[in-house]
């Protein structure tokens, strides 16, 4: 069965996007349009668990090096 990505609003008709799909109840899948054969999979409830560490800041001191 394929999977029905859905493009973040915010894209608009950009090229760069992060689309997510929900295949079943208890998945989750992220992919970035640069990359869409690198898919990320989690539950809902880890998800927001990284959905709200990140909203508070948890990962604004890591090095991109």
């Amino acid at each position: 069965m394929p999977i029905g990505w859905q493009k973040s609003s915010y894209s608009g008709e950009a090229a760069n996007c992060v689309g997510v799909a929900a295949p079943t109840p208890d998945v989750i899948k992220i992919r970035e349009s640069d990359a869409p054969d690198v898919i990320l999979t989690a539950t809902p409830a880890a998800l927001g668990v990284f959905i709200r560490a990140a909203k508070a800041g948890h990962f604004d001191q890591l090095n991109n090096s």
